[in-house]
């Protein structure tokens, strides 16, 4: 067997296995800790064996706009309750402000006329959603590396944490209820990285995350978070919540979801 036969045939096997520990976190297959110690193992691996044959800038797919999903589906939460989040909704979202902080120089606090202002990209992608479901949308927004160069990332900062609006859990413990993502910076600084404020040239609605979501295309849907209030640097994750860099990770999913 050749090197190259023997590297596809690894290849595969570690794509198998990883889909199959992917859709046993989707079963909630266990809050047994070894066979969560067994999950996140795998996700590393994956993680770096993603990074080693993927050029790290190489794009998601796009897709003409003749294919974009009559009916696309939102989920999680469709319309938040939280007080601050229905305030900012009655205004029409004029008083929204993305806060940027952490470890950074520069902290920003922007307006929507802001980020619309910003280096911006539109591009027509697939959501692939974890329970198996896929629909392509055309996001516009602001590119996320920019705002951070804007913002002055200090040396030692390795990822951004998005705290959202929404509460998806009232009866977790405190800190714990609202929902969250992280991503490191080598998809922070990838050109498909967007803060978008636009789904299929119309403002962002509040059932897809108005007024401002994620958009990491190489990655499964539960990391695309919904209204995105505060983008915060770090260092490290475990101070937050359960301490795995995510709402539905803390719970057993895979930190890394790259597709």
């Amino acid at each position: 067997m050749s090197h190259e036969t023997h590297r596809r045939g690894w290849l595969k096997a570690l794509g198998a296995s990883a889909g199959g520990l992917l859709l046993g976190a989707c079963d909630k297959i266990t809050e047994n800790p070894e066979s969560l110690a067994v999950l996140r193992s795998a996700e590393g691996l994956t993680r770096r064996a993603q990074r080693l044959v993927v050029n790290r800038k190489a794009l998601a797919r796009e897709y003409p706009a003749a294919d974009i999903s009559p009916d696309f589906k939102p989920n999680g939460t469709i319309h938040p309750q939280d007080a601050d989040y229905l305030a900012l909704a009655a205004n029409g979202f004029a008083d929204f402000r993305l806060v940027v902080d952490g470890l950074v120089e520069r902290p920003l606090s922007l307006t929507l006329g802001d980020l619309r202002g910003a280096p911006g990209r539109t591009q027509i992608t697939r959501h692939d959603c974890v329970e198996g479901w896929s629909s392509i949308g055309k996001w516009t927004g602001a590119r996320l590396g920019p705002l951070l160069d804007r913002a002055g990332l200090k040396p030692n900062a390795r990822y951004i944490v998005f705290h959202c609006a929404d509460t998806l859990d009232p009866n977790a413990p405190p800190g714990g209820g609202k929902y969250y993502e992280s991503i490191d910076l080598i998809d922070a600084y990838h050109p498909q990285t967007i803060l978008a404020y636009a789904m299929n040239d119309r403002p962002l609605a509040i059932p897809h995350g108005a007024p401002v979501r994620l958009r990491v295309e190489r990655q499964l849907g539960y990391k695309q978070a919904k209204y995105v209030m505060r983008l915060e640097a770090v260092e490290d994750f475990t101070h937050i919540a359960q301490g795995r860099g995510g709402f539905w990770e803390d719970r057993g999913y895979e930190w890394y979801a790259g597709i």
